[in-house]
């Protein structure tokens, strides 16, 4: 009697041991279609890696056992060093092992055609094994396109961040075998209003070269090797690159006043900083920071839309693969009606962020297409904004799919859930990405027009579709002509032409079931939001396809 009532029946087993790229079919479609399928045998490894027990127990570990920061050593000299779990250590150095920092620029200058389609595509299948260290990797890849405001700065840092060996440590770049890179924008009385930031940055006798004093109110991984900091220097608000160690091997200053408290993102050390003398070298001319950093901006951006997909998928993976194996009432969950309303829902949805994230990493890889850049300047906003914002209603939904196992920390759910709103703020909260979305309208009339030729491509496919875009026109012209309405019903128009464009991707590219179902509820008049309230439509299918195979 005792063994029964200690013996666990009914139970769904662990989801290990698959392979996250092959399982994912919408990701693999998507690969194929921007890329090749030699890019999607490439990315078999890190999918593999992956989806292995070990590392889903690393990043469960990463999280329970955050960094912690050590400012002064045991003969009280500041230090400023940032300590993680060694499980942080695995995770990132396979990260970075796999190409997914700042590689792909160095294969698009020497000619890959794909390389950042490969790489998102990598990076969403390894932040399932756990998001926050995702940060630090994602600064590193961003940092390049920004440093090459100055050639003599990017060819110094960029082969090192570039490099596929992770070798942590507070020492002098160029003794290191690979690099990382951090950012430093905001400041305590301004957040997202940089140009209100007070530090100061005073010109020395070298030339380029400056001492920041201030603060930096978020700088997440203060451990890494470079950073890019905007500070106010005569001229106005510059950006500039500042190194942890100096030339001469003695350490930058740069104190660690504090680790932030966050709710989720816990293997992430984010950090206050204060500067007093810190040595920095202007990164462009004075007073042109914003539009310095900004490439930097928006390729984190980009993972932003990539790290919230992944979120989606890891947690309909969790879903459809309880429900393929708990029973209830008689039956399957998954054979459940209302429970495959819910799944098909959830699945769709993950399905239409897939397609939009890998479009924008295949704009990047057209850099040299008028179309891709200004397509991709309308469409990062407008994903930043609506893809992040949809994730934490995803995830929630996905979490109650697993009943009260959902609710436990060895679901893995609970993490996935914390973590959910993050990219939503990061990089922009949704107002400032949506007022980006009228900005760009306004200023740069090629991005309307990539908009439109984008979502013109599926013109025909579907009725709903092409009633949605000429809707979304109508509003973007009764807008235009009334600017007290403007900025108003910005999230409302930057809403509706990320749903657009997500359909007309799944309308040209997606089984049948799963664009019929995407532009039925999504660009229909009776949706309201809730999960699971589709209407009609071959769910089954849409689940089966969205469920991974072990």
């Amino acid at each position: 009697m005792r063994t029964e009532i200690r013996g666990a029946t009914n139970q769904a087993p662990p989801l290990v041991g698959h392979n996250i790229v092959t399982a994912d079919r919408a990701l693999v479609e998507a690969v194929t279609r921007h890329a090749s399928a030699d890019v999607v045998e490439d990315l078999v490894e890190v999918g593999a890696d992956a989806g292995t027990a070990e590392a889903r127990e690393h990043g469960m570990l990463a999280n329970r056992y955050g960094p912690e920061v050590v400012t002064v050593d045991r003969f009280g000299n500041r230090v400023d060093e940032v300590r993680f779990h060694p499980s942080y250590h695995w995770l990132m150095e396979r990260a970075v092992g796999h190409g997914l920092a700042a590689r792909p620029w160095e294969q698009q200058e020497a000619g890959a055609p794909y390389a950042h389609v490969r790489r998102a595509a990598g990076f969403m299948a390894w932040s399932h094994t756990e998001p926050g260290h995702g940060c630090p990797i994602s600064m590193t890849y961003a940092a390049v396109p920004a440093l090459r405001a100055d050639d003599a700065i990017a060819k110094e840092w960029t082969p090192l961040l570039a490099s596929t060996a992770y070798d942590p440590g507070v020492r002098l770049a160029s003794t290191k075998r690979g690099a990382l890179a951090g950012m430093g924008m905001t400041e305590k009385q301004g957040g997202s209003d940089v140009r209100t930031n007070v530090t100061e940055a005073r010109p020395t006798s070298v030339d380029g070269e400056y001492t920041l004093h201030g603060h930096k109110w978020f700088t997440s991984a203060p451990m890494n090797d470079v950073f890019l900091l905007l500070a106010q220097a005569p001229g106005g608000l510059t950006c500039f690159v500042v190194p942890r160690v100096l030339a001469d091997g003695t350490r930058n200053q740069l104190d660690v006043v504090r680790l932030k408290d966050k709710l989720g993102n816990r293997s992430n050390a984010s950090s206050e900083l204060e500067l007093d003398g810190t040595v920095a070298q202007r990164l462009g001319d004075e007073g042109r920071g914003v539009r310095t950093i900004i490439e930097m901006v928006a390729a984190t951006r980009l993972d932003c839309v990539l790290g919230s997909t992944s979120l989606m998928r890891r947690a309909l993976n969790e879903a459809t693969w309880h429900a393929s194996h708990r029973s209830a009432f008689g039956s399957l969950l998954v054979d459940k009606p209302l429970m495959q309303n819910v799944l098909a829902d959830l699945a769709v949805e993950t399905e239409a962020a897939t397609a939009l994230a890998m479009r924008l990493a295949a704009a990047v890889d057209g850099i040299a297409d008028p179309h891709e850049v200004a397509l991709r300047r309308i469409a990062l906003p407008l994903s930043k904004f609506w893809v992040c914002k949809r994730t934490p209603g995803v995830v929630a939904e996905a979490l109650e799919c697993l009943g009260g196992n959902g609710y436990v920390e060895e679901s893995g759910l609970p993490l996935l859930y914390r973590e959910a709103p993050l990219n939503s703020v990061w990089e922009g909260s949704g107002n400032v990405n949506a007022l980006d979305v009228l900005r760009a309208l306004g200023r740069e009339p090629e991005v309307l027009d990539a908009w439109i030729t984008e979502v013109g491509r599926a013109r025909g496919g579907d009725a709903r579709l092409d009633r949605a875009v000429d809707d979304t026109l109508a509003l973007l012209g009764s807008l235009m002509g009334e600017p007290d309405r403007l900025e108003v019903s910005a999230r409302r128009l930057a809403g509706q032409m990320a749903a657009v464009l997500q359909g007309s991707l799944l309308v040209r590219f997606a089984p049948p079931e799963v664009a019929d179902l995407f532009c039925a509820s999504r660009l229909g008049s009776s949706y309201d939001g809730t999960f699971g309230a589709l209407e009609g439509g071959d769910l089954r299918a849409v689940v089966e396809r969205a469920t991974p195979v072990v």
